[in-house]
């Protein structure tokens, strides 16, 4: 999502509308960040009308085995500063044929509903990604901000591999989903994991504790996703190799009990 036009303002995410105006740097993150070993791509088919998508074939196809490029469909953009829910079977089945197209696959590794419409019943929205499944175009299913209800109710028709809700130190609202994912071996991938980078600043708790360890502000806030549950996959976007490079520090990044305590209090 980073990898688009724009600055990202606050409260609003970035209108996202068209390909970066730095190509060429976008196209060396992507690169780079397979590089260091990233293998899970985030990507939708509403970013920049289908641009992101184009983006990342041409930074990365053909894709190494390891590498999983997730996508989404579900969200139409009627215009610039438009994210409106489209859950019609039809228009979901559609934009799955556009993203094979776009990413250059006879399959989608994983097919997120990028939004529950909610004037279509979610058993028709996650039966035509069952269909796709079954026809051989979409291999993983995934759903965008759900309840664990809405988990279940989807779980009934066809197995839900991924989830993808709002979700960082601060923001805290989808713990049961966090939970019910890691209970039945569901990947869950918070998005604005930093916060729109308010977690990258060094005042605060969580720069103090970050100081204590020996990392950055921002590494403290992703590696306390990973040690939050085995199934979590942060996905933080950067437009930046520096910013890409310090990301990845994360993984490196251990706290002592007490400090997952203090974090906690940042809920």
């Amino acid at each position: 999502m980073r990898l688009a036009d724009g600055p990202v303002p606050v409260p609003h995410p970035s209108p996202v509308w068209r390909p970066p105006a730095r190509r060429e740097n976008a196209l060396r993150v992507l690169r780079r960040a397979v590089e260091l070993g990233v293998d899970l791509v985030d990507t939708a088919d509403a970013y920049a009308l289908g641009g992101n998508e184009e983006l990342v074939a041409e930074a990365l196809h053909p894709y190494p085995e390891r590498l999983l490029i997730a996508t989404k469909c579900g969200v139409a953009r009627p215009s610039r500063d438009e994210w409106v829910p489209l859950g019609r079977p039809e228009y979901l089945r559609q934009q799955a044929e556009l993203s094979l197209r776009r990413l250059r696959v006879d399959t989608l590794g994983l097919l997120q509903l990028h939004r529950v419409d909610p004037t279509v019943p979610l058993a028709d929205q996650v039966g035509a990604l069952k269909q796709l499944q079954d026809e051989g175009k979409v291999e993983h299913i995934g759903l965008s901000e759900v309840s664990v209800r809405q988990i279940e109710e989807a779980s009934a028709i066809a197995p839900v591999a991924a989830v993808q809700n709002q979700y960082n130190v601060a923001d805290r609202r989808h713990d049961a989903v966090v939970d019910h994912c890691a209970r039945h071996g569901i990947a869950f991938l918070p998005f604005f994991p930093m916060a729109l980078g308010e977690h990258a600043r060094t005042a605060g708790l969580l720069g103090r504790i970050a100081e204590r360890v020996g990392a950055t502000p921002a590494q403290a806030a992703l590696a306390w996703l990973l040690h939050r549950s085995p199934t979590v996959l942060p996905i933080p976007g950067t437009s930046s190799e520096e910013h890409l490079v310090e990301n990845m520090g994360a993984l490196h990044v251990r706290f002592e009990e007490a400090q997952l305590r203090e974090l906690d209090t940042l809920a």
